[in-house]
């Protein structure tokens, strides 16, 4: 790295495989931000280097090991693991087991997203893939962090939206889709998880056949299980056709109606013609993989719900107030008027309490009056949108 760099190495030990990796950290003050959008979604960013202008500092946001593609969000509690006696009393044996065990299956989520990561030619989509790649070992936990995982699907819509908008991030999001075509690409969306669920419990289900065949070793009972399984394979080959035509419709219909299609669109990833064609097929391998802006902000606003109503693991006060209006703010962004008034008035009604009871903190009650503002004036435009 040259002297300019905003970039330097940080020597990290993968907790997984032992590997050290040298993760690119990003140098304070490296870039500037502008106004934020009210997702906190940041308008401007700026790099003081203006050679790496075409990287989103979200690329650096999480660590992936070199090796076995064990990713985390790159903070200093990833840097010391090592000394994080609760995460390794508690969490690496299961994620260690977990992880290791997918990685060796190679059509397995992991391999397929390790496949086609590319920073220099892909930085954008390298992002959005490595922010999956955490909420996917997140979930290895038998424990996991829901408010990480909302962390990370909401910086996940932010790249969507940032990619969509031409890699401009003085852009807005884009315009909304009616209901009627948002109805329609959820149930595409339904449609594809019941693929994905099939393909895995007929894989599942063949496995179980070879296994009592082969234990019995009755070829009529073997024929019998094998008929029924091919035709399953069958199902599953015609509902990939139809899926496929259907999105391809839907993109027809949002391009009629002047709304965006999905990420990528019209720009070739690897050997696919978008972005979005491969989230599509990755998505049969696992259902947490969001295809656009739009399903990103449902799961993150579902993941924040768990971590709010858990109340374990959100700090009393500011965090509680900000993670109260997020939801509030995502679900009216996703047309859910009524999870979104729910919040907001939640955000006014603890705002308010927590002001009373900071009021001689001036820097704590600015901050929760901005918030309570805000939810105020998002809440307004939730009722009117609710009733349009």
């Amino acid at each position: 790295m040259s002297m300019d760099s905003p970039i330097f190495l940080t020597k990290v030990e993968c907790p997984v495989c032992g590997t050290v990796n040298e993760i690119e950290t990003i140098r304070v003050g490296a870039y500037t931000e502008g106004e934020r959008q009210t997702d906190f979604c940041p308008t401007i960013i700026k790099w003081r280097n203006p050679r790496y202008q075409r990287y989103h500092p979200l690329l650096y946001f999480t660590a992936t090991c070199s090796h076995c593609y064990y990713t985390r969000e790159f903070n200093n509690s990833f840097r010391e693991w090592s000394k994080d006696n609760n995460f390794r009393a508690y969490k690496l044996k299961i994620t260690k087991e977990r992880h290791l065990e997918e990685l060796s299956e190679p059509e397995s989520f992991i391999k397929l997203v390790a496949n086609v990561l590319d920073q220099e030619n892909y930085p954008d989509e390298t992002a959005i893939l490595k922010l999956m790649l955490a909420a996917h070992d997140e979930l290895f936990h038998d424990h996991p962090s829901e408010l990480d995982l909302g962390r990370f699907y909401l910086r996940i819509a932010w790249l969507f939206r940032y990619i969509n908008a031409g890699n401009d991030s003085d852009s807005s999001p884009g315009k909304p889709a009616p209901s009627h075509i948002d109805d329609i690409q959820r149930g595409i969306e339904d449609l594809n998880n019941w693929i994905g669920g099939l393909t895995r419990n007929t894989g599942y289900l063949n496995d179980a056949v070879i296994a009592q065949c082969d234990l019995s070793g009755n070829a009529d009972e073997r024929e019998n299980y094998t008929g029924c399984i091919d035709e399953l394979k069958m199902l599953e080959d015609t509902g990939n056709k139809i899926v496929t035509k259907l999105s391809n419709l839907l993109a027809e219909s949002k391009t009629s109606a002047g709304i965006s299609v999905d990420v990528g669109s019209g720009e070739t990833f690897h050997n696919y013609s978008s972005l979005g064609e491969f989230l599509s097929a990755l998505k049969r391998v696992w259902d947490g993989v969001p295809p656009n802006e739009h399903e990103a902000m449902r799961l993150a606003v579902k993941y924040y719900i768990g971590a709010f109503e858990s109340g374990k693991q959100i700090a009393h006060g500011n965090q509680t107030l900000q993670a109260a209006y997020l939801i509030g703010e995502l679900s009216r962004q996703v047309g859910d008027h009524d999870t979104a008034r729910q919040y907001f008035n939640t955000t006014i009604k603890t705002g308010q309490a927590f002001i009373h009871e900071i009021r001689g903190d001036r820097s704590r009650t600015a901050l929760a009056r901005k918030i309570l503002e805000m939810a105020m004036k998002q809440g307004k435009k939730n009722l009117a949108e609710a009733k349009s």
